[in-house]
């Protein structure tokens, strides 16, 4: 192999096409256009002497030399970005630079639109993306460098992940306004919903896997009672929807609830027996702990999560 004729360059474009596995996406996570980023992967295939990369179909796989090259370089490269990042600092406005952010539809509202704000006015170099993935998942790809940060409701995680509580959630029930079954019990907005009315009114859940039941149901198990699921989604915004075309009732995380509510003329009550806060979490690669850029977006998220009358850590 010839050493000489090795640019960084091809390895951040190796790296980003290890994780992509396409050309147009590789080229948007390195800043290169599509050709440039073929151009670049044929001087590496030259120079290590390998395809690297072959066509299967509609899609673009590594080749087992490519499969062997993948950890030492990212490994190698990732050191050189925390070596520079330490002593270089850090100028937002200046930065170029993309960040990877797993997070359900929950924080997709709830955060990004905050976010977005915050660091367009400061850095509007960074492009902020974020990605829909169970946790399982979403661990590994932080293994493998394939997404920066990961904000969840509070797990177990691998010792190598590092962490920051950013504040408590509750669970609240939402009807739509105008409610028959609402309206006739004579249950003002903010009131606490009787457990068998709770009970009584079928409901729609998020569920991820199609589970019927949620965090909710434990609760109501120890009181002797059992909730009416009569639907199922995978997204708290189609809970919200669900619950304003319907006369179902459908139980959102609090600040969810209050962002959406008024968009969607609900109406947002207690839980009978409400299931203890859940504490929220901000989860990264321990690796990236003294990069500038990637603390000085933790503090945009952590400020983004803010909300009055909320218990912070």
């Amino acid at each position: 192999m010839n050493w000489a004729a090795v640019d960084l360059n091809l390895l951040r474009v190796f790296d980003a096409m290890m994780l992509e596995l396409n050309t147009t996406r590789t080229g948007e996570r390195v800043g290169l256009s599509q050709p440039a980023v073929s151009s670049a992967l044929g001087r590496l295939r030259h120079i290590v002497g390998d395809a690297l990369f072959v066509r299967e179909g509609n899609r673009m796989v590594p080749t087992m030399r490519a499969e062997q090259l993948a950890e030492p370089i990212r490994t190698a490269l990732r050191e050189i970005e925390d070596a520079l990042s330490s002593v270089a600092g850090f100028d937002p406005a200046m930065a170029r630079r993309f960040f990877r952010i797993v997070g359900s539809d929950y924080f997709s509202t709830l955060l990004m639109p905050r976010l977005a704000r915050a660091v367009r006015a400061a850095a509007p170099g960074l492009t902020l993306q974020m990605l829909d993935h169970p946790t399982s998942a979403a661990v590994r790809l932080m293994s493998d460098g394939a997404v920066d940060m990961v904000v969840d409701s509070a797990s177990e995680m691998p010792d190598w992940v590092s962490s920051q509580e950013l504040y408590h959630s509750r669970m609240v029930t939402v009807v739509r306004k105008g409610h028959p079954a609402i309206a006739k019990a004579g249950l003002p907005p903010g009131a606490r919903i009787p457990p068998d009315l709770f009970c009584a009114l079928p409901q729609v859940l998020m569920s991820m896997d199609g589970s019927l039941s949620g965090s909710v149901d434990q609760p109501l198990k120890e009181h002797g009672l059992a909730r009416t699921v009569a639907l199922t989604v995978p997204h708290f915004h189609a809970v919200a929807l669900a619950v304003a075309e319907t006369d179902l009732i459908g139980n959102l995380p609090e600040h969810f609830a209050a962002r959406v509510a008024g968009l969607m003329d609900l109406e947002i009550y207690q839980m009978p027996y409400a299931p203890a806060p859940i504490a929220v979490m901000l989860y990264w690669h321990s690796r990236h702990q003294s990069d500038a850029a990637h603390g000085w977006l933790r503090n945009r998220i952590r400020e983004a999560l803010i909300f009055p009358g909320t218990l912070q850590p």
